[in-house]
């Protein structure tokens, strides 16, 4: 996977079968369970606006299942691999979930509004769905049924742009680009019916936040980008560990501020920013990726692509870009002597002719393949999957 020799390392396969555009990509098998199995199975599941939900086999190049066609088109897509499941959600805000080996409904929810993002978390071995809506409330939904358990006003009014779970699923951070703030509260407080005096009491908030990550190998660590001069293209980059401490005989969310710096660029539309480790930052914009530690010192920057880099895959062991440029682009880490951590930059996985396709819309990866979405021209998107021999 390191070396990227077509034929010789992978088989690159296409998926046909959606006749809309691909929404989003999802892995439904559990990388971390079949590692060590003799028996390698990718799964993967789309949702798109040709109103369907669909399972995909990567080793064996074919299409496992696909829903009817439902009423509105599905935007939201979130797998659970431990159940076996998978959850969608359309255009007018109804959630459903699915069967993940057959295709087979089994719960429905109306939000009656448009849903913005679905996460899970688990608490006391039991997982539960978060979901992020356009009026900005945090609805909580038991897993499978669907049943509601809270709905919280986050925001008055604002929609749920972010919506982010911490590594150790003890805290929750929403954000609104509409005015550009956050509220960091914990999971926990999403099980009870607080009021808006409880709510504004038991979370924090976060003033001219951008976007935020959760840095994986540090639970409680947040990168914040905060809008500190909408005169100027400038942002600053704010690392903060959550805790709670005791103040006036009560416990308070506070954030500790462990890293701070300021980053200029041209443009602020579509930033990406991921975490890794539990120092070191990645800022993709435009045709350009970066990689920064938390105090902001520089580590590296790419500039590999030369169209807009539209998604971005991190794990362990590579960081994977995909582009408008149709092209994939791979990355390991590396530790320099004396420079500390990096990517070294590795090969272009290539998606085809751009006299039928536009560009890679995103990418995902498990340890033995990687799938990106490729926009067509004719409307009809396509995957590219990667299938590495392991």
């Amino acid at each position: 996977m390191v070396s990227g020799c077509g034929s010789a390392d992978y088989v690159c396969t296409t998926f046909r079968g959606h006749s809309g555009i691909i929404t989003a990509l999802q892995y439904l098998s559990d990388a971390d369970k079949q590692f060590d199995t003799t028996s390698w199975t990718s799964v993967l599941c789309t949702t798109s606006t040709d109103c369907t939900l669909r399972s995909w086999s990567i080793q064996e190049g074919k299409q496992l299942w696909s829903t009817s066609v439902q009423r509105e088109p599905l935007e939201k897509l979130l797998t659970v691999p431990e159940q076996g499941i998978v959850i969608t959600a359309d255009s007018k805000g109804n959630i459903k979930v699915w069967n993940g080996q057959t295709g087979e409904e089994l719960a429905f929810f109306a939000t009656s509004c448009t849903v913005c993002n679905l996460r899970t978390y688990s608490m006391d071995n039991q997982h539960y769905l978060i979901v992020g809506t356009s009026e900005g409330a945090l609805i909580t939904l038991t897993i499978p049924n669907l049943s509601q358990i809270t709905r919280l006003s986050l925001f008055d009014a604002k929609p749920v742009d972010f919506l982010l779970i911490s590594p150790d699923h003890q805290w929750i951070i929403g954000g609104t680009k509409s005015n550009d703030f956050a509220k960091v509260l914990q999971a926990k407080c999403l099980m009870d019916c607080l009021d808006e005096d409880r709510l504004a009491t038991d979370s924090l908030k976060i003033d001219s936040c951008f976007t935020a990550c959760w840095l994986p190998k540090a639970p409680s660590r947040v990168v914040i980008m905060a809008n500190t001069n909408a005169m100027v293209f400038q942002k600053t980059i704010i690392t903060l560990d959550i805790t709670r401490q005791k103040r006036k005989h009560k416990l308070q969310i506070e954030g500790e501020q462990v890293g701070n710096f300021t980053y200029e660029e041209t443009g602020w539309n579509d930033i990406l920013l991921e975490g890794y480790g539990n120092n070191t930052i990645i800022i993709v914009h435009s045709t350009e990726m970066k990689l920064f530690t938390i105090d902001g010192v520089h580590l590296a920057s790419f500039h590999d692509h030369k169209n807009t880099i539209t998604g971005i895959s991190v794990d362990p062991f590579r960081v994977v870009t995909s582009s408008m440029d149709l092209s994939l682009r791979v990355y390991t880490w590396k530790r320099q002597p004396n420079k500390g951590l990096s990517l070294e930059s590795n090969y272009h996985l290539l998606g085809g002719s751009h006299m039928r396709s536009r560009g890679f819309t995103g990418v995902v990866c498990d340890y033995v393949s990687i799938v990106g979405a490729v926009q067509t021209n004719d409307g009809k998107d396509v995957l590219k999957a990667y299938n590495f021999n392991v």
